[in-house]
């Protein structure tokens, strides 16, 4: 415990000794209260704490390490194997002009962390237990493929195929479970989103334990994320809900090997003391895995604490160039910095020099992080394990800031590679780069097939099965089928009375889980607090100040529902948890996450992809959807493009219901498709806050609901087709009434639940009748419900116009088609301003379709110009979409007092118009420069 530079050891001894008497004869605890008082204090004085890091060395000491358990012969030489193949795949991949890419880099940084935990730590589900869950660093993919490769689960024709899917033998690029279904568990290769997701997944797995869902068995959660990746924000921007619901059951490994893509991570600082602070000062425990075995002599002789010192005085930047140059440059610029070190130094050759390895290539070291990792109680982990970024792979390789690039070795690196890690290759077998597998019976493979047999069974593994729910009938929602007998209500208001229809059914009430950000009472969903509770994994610990109203705050450790706050992709992450629990867990569940949707996609769209990448299962409900539906809010709030944006994810399904009915179908539907038939897609149904009477259910339209579109209003012999969805169906519904009265044009109403599950269906058609040439055609819904009915159409929604235009290509006989939609930005004001604002209203519909009609030569043209008087139209408005500013609107509108809108004046007089334009626009660029009152002057 000697500093170096330390201007009184004597003090700083007697010091250390107090307070270690403190620890043997007091307890830890009073230890603890001392360390604290003096920190209080040291605070109060004024002294700047801002760091929460220790010395850069080993957490674990080494007197504390266990007994490694292993052969430590024996697995360097199986993981030398792993790193082989992993290499001969990739390379193999690329050696042709295919250029498929793949990465070396990562996985020979991580290698031994991830045997390590293959060997001893990571436990398969079985008969009698759970499972561990890992989330793997997307770019270490091939090692793990490797390792599979050996154990016999994946053949060379498999690893031949590497990034080659398309023929159905090849193996994905990372991990993809919707490609490898029965392998990856989880997508993780997106960066940022592993993170995340297992900080949820380990909040929602203690939910269910807590819920009596799920046994206690003590399972973890494992999580392989690079030093680079912690700068995404969402790797780090939830671990403080880790620590503080005390998530022991979530590890995280940061292989922390100083380098991002394209160079350091943190080139002028410390990464893993960065770490440690902000992990500590969220509640985690911090193991940190620094230095190999090799330097623990040295730090042993280190009676100056000049060495530790030098460690820590080192940046990051330094560290690489070490590992990137020869063992006398680490001697010439790390020891001979101060004469203690030099003294240290002289007494190693060189070639110990090059020996002196970082942590995580010593699986001494990493058992003993991972060993106190499981053992950690009442607090989630973090080991920061340093390694080298390319490690072994060439001298020419490793360490330099083009390492993740690197996807071919020369003969030269690879002979290298093959004595580095003692192969059994000769020189002319290296250029066929053959994969290697030893025999059968050989100890290698005894002994690789043991450790996982006492483990529980291979890893990666997912469970792929279809666990089927006893879905109830339709009638579960007869009260909103039958409508609403007169009385006002939106579709949020809806979906709460299905929800509640939901959680009283008894076949599915366990499995449904309400998910809410922290507007609960925005949907209507208050009611359920008392009924079904909040979880809080403290349960709760004071006396709200609501506690005697019917509807009063009230949280428990086995609440049902979950309220994550104001975070969407916390509430994102959550909800995947849940909707993956049947792979996870063996336990289908029945997520209902509902937020204010443009909050939704635009949010979180990655997380979205990684649902529908994870064949997640459950419903997303956007709340107060559409662009003029939320009345009031303005330009943020009103969303016109979630069910675009949601279509892109390919097994979403989307539908825009107007009434309740129709959203009791389609829910109805869902639960069917997901959890009786195991149908691997997921919901995304919008909902509105718009108030108005709810029909009963026609008679024969639950197919149509289901498959985008039905007659809703049958006029014989009608001249036009009108297309509406949302709440603008009833802008659709009015038109009709208007065409018909003032203008006796008959007109035929087309509720449009969803326009994306049309276009989805006439794209497969077309691709049947295309490759299918000699059989009878099959005919798109759309074409097949409109054929009968002859006239234009006309469509509105309360979306970009792109939601409806996609249907175009499958009318019947090339029928003339009109699109209305609400392009631009939303706009802070009522419903029925909005609506002519962005021409979905009524009128807008019944201008829309007599132009239509006068350019089909069926009306005169003089009709729409009078249509358009008589409604009031501004026909000179520019378009929504064009309408830039409130300055564009309203160009003479005097400005705030706070704000200037003329433009900085120019410092060039009528007199210099001989400066050049290059001078003149130094000038422009130094005004600029300058604020306004400096203008002025």
């Amino acid at each position: 415990m000697n500093y170096y530079k330390d201007a009184d050891s004597s003090e700083t001894q007697e010091w250390l000794q107090a307070f270690e008497s403190v620890i043997k004869h007091a307890d830890k605890d009073r230890a603890q209260f001392l360390l604290k008082a003096l920190y209080n204090m040291g605070v109060q004085e004024g002294l700047p704490f801002n760091r929460l890091d220790t010395a850069y060395i080993n957490t674990i000491a080494v007197e504390d390490e266990p007994m490694y358990p292993g052969d430590l012969t024996i697995e360097r030489k199986i993981r030398a194997l792993i790193r082989y193949n992993a290499l001969a795949m990739v390379m193999r991949a690329n050696k042709n002009d295919d250029d498929l890419g793949g990465h070396l880099a990562t996985f020979a940084s991580s290698a031994t962390l991830y045997e390590t935990g293959f060997n001893h730590f990571f436990r398969a589900a079985s008969d009698h237990f759970g499972g561990d869950m890992i989330y793997y660093q997307g770019h270490s993919a091939p090692g793990i493929y490797a390792r599979s490769y050996l154990e016999g689960r994946l053949t060379e024709e498999q690893l031949d195929n590497f990034r080659r899917e398309v023929g159905g033998k090849g193996l994905s690029s990372y991990p993809h479970p919707y490609l490898m279904p029965d392998y990856w568990q989880f997508p993780t290769v997106s960066m940022g989103l592993g993170p995340i997701m297992s900080i949820y997944h380990a909040h929602v797995h203690r939910y269910m334990e807590n819920r009596g869902l799920l046994e206690k068995e003590g399972r973890k959660i494992w999580t392989f994320l690079g030093d680079g990746e912690t700068d995404e924000p969402e790797s780090l921007g939830a671990i403080s809900l880790a620590g503080r619901e005390k998530l022991d059951n979530l590890i995280w490994v940061v292989n922390c090997n100083l380098q991002r893509l394209d160079g350091p991570v943190r080139g002028n600082g410390k990464i893993i003391q960065e770490l440690e602070s902000v992990f500590r000062g969220a509640g985690w425990r911090v193991i940190k895995v620094v230095w190999g075995g090799q330097w623990d002599t040295l730090l042993d002789k280190d009676v100056s604490g000049a060495l530790k010192y030098r460690m820590e005085e080192v940046v990051d930047g330094e560290y690489q160039l070490y590992e990137a140059r020869t063992a006398e440059f680490t001697r010439e610029h790390f020891f001979n910095k101060y004469p203690e070190l030099k003294e240290m130094a002289d007494a190693l050759t060189d070639e110990d020099i090059s020996r002196l390895n970082r942590g995580g290539h010593d699986p001494m070291k990493v058992y003993a992080a991972f060993s106190e990792a499981m053992k950690t109680k009442g607090q989630p982990t973090v080991v920061l394990v340093k390694t080298v970024k390319g490690y072994g792979l060439s001298t020419q390789t490793q360490a330099v800031n083009k390492s993740h690039q690197v996807k071919k070795l020369d003969q030269e690196a690879l002979m290298y590679f093959r004595d580095r890690f003692d192969l059994p290759f000769t020189d002319e077998q290296l250029e066929t780069l053959p994969f290697y597998r030893p025999e059968e019976g050989s100890a290698e493979m005894k002994y690789l097939k043991g450790r996982r047999e006492a483990l529980g069974g291979h890893l990666p593994n997912r469970r792929s099965g279809h666990i089927p729910l006893n879905i109830p009938d339709l009638s579960i929602f007869d009260r909103v089928l039958k409508g609403s007998n007169g009385k006002e209500q939106s579709t949020t208001m809806v979906f709460v009375r299905l929800l509640s229809a939901m959680l009283k059914n008894k076949d599915i009430q366990d499995r449904v889980v309400p998910i809410v950000p922290d507007e609960a009472r925005t949907f209507g969903l208050e009611g359920m607090f008392r009924q079904l509770g909040i979880y809080s994994a403290v349960g709760q610990k004071y006396t709200p100040e609501d506690s005697e109203a019917l509807m009063g705050y009230k949280e428990a450790i086995d609440g049902h529902m979950l309220e994550e706050g104001i975070n969407e992709a916390g509430a994102m992450s959550a909800w995947i948890a849940l909707a993956t629990s049947y792979s996870v867990n063996a336990l289908p569940m029945i997520p209902m996450y509902i937020y204010y949707s443009m909050f939704g996609f635009q949010r979180i769209g990655d997380l979205a992809w990684a649902a529908g990448d994870c064949q997640a299962q459950g419903f997303l409900l956007g709340a107060t959807a559409g662009r003029t539906t939320l009345n009031g809010e303005g330009l943020q709030h009103q969303d016109g493009h979630s069910q675009i944006l949601f279509n892109v994810v390919p097994n979403c399904v989307t539908y825009d219901p107007c009434f309740g009915y129709e959203l009791a179908v389609v829910m109805h539907d869902g639960l069917r498709r997901m959890y009786g038939e195991g149908e691997r897609v997921y919901y995304y149904l919008t909902l509105m806050n718009e108030n108005y009477e709810q029909p009963e259910m026609p008679e024969g339209v639950e197919e149509g609901i289901k498959r985008g579109m039905y007659l809703l209003e049958d006029n014989s012999s009608a001249q036009v087709q009108l297309l509406g969805s949302g709440v603008i169906l009833r802008e659709v519904q009015k038109a009709s009434q208007i065409l018909k009265d003032d203008f006796n044009i008959t007109s035929n109403v087309w509720s449009v639940t969803s326009f994306n599950e049309l276009t989805r269906d006439g794209m497969a058609c077309d691709d049947y009748n295309r490759l299918h040439p000699m059989e009878e055609e099959i005919v798109p819904w759309v074409t097949e419900q409109l054929a009968p009915h002859e006239g234009i159409v006309v469509a509105a929604t309360d979306y970009m116009r792109n939601y409806s235009e996609q249907i175009r290509a499958w009318l019947p006989d090339n029928r003339p088609y009109t699109t209305l939609g609400t392009d631009g930005y939303g706009r802070s004001d009522t419903r029925e301003n909005l609506r002519s604002f962005f021409h979905v209203d009524a009128a807008h519909i019944v201008v829309a379709t007599l132009k239509r009609l006068a350019d089909e030569g069926e009306v005169e043209m003089r009709l729409v110009k009078d249509a358009i008087s008589s409604f009031g139209i501004e026909a000179d408005q520019p378009p929504a979409w064009q309408q830039q500013s409130y300055y564009d609107q309203f160009p003479d509108a005097p400005a705030p007092d706070n704000v200037n809108p003329s433009p900085v004046p120019e410092f060039i007089s009528e007199e210099d118009e001989e400066i050049s334009s290059e001078g003149r626009a130094e000038d422009k660029a130094d005004a600029t420069l300058l604020n306004n009152d400096d203008v002025t002057e």
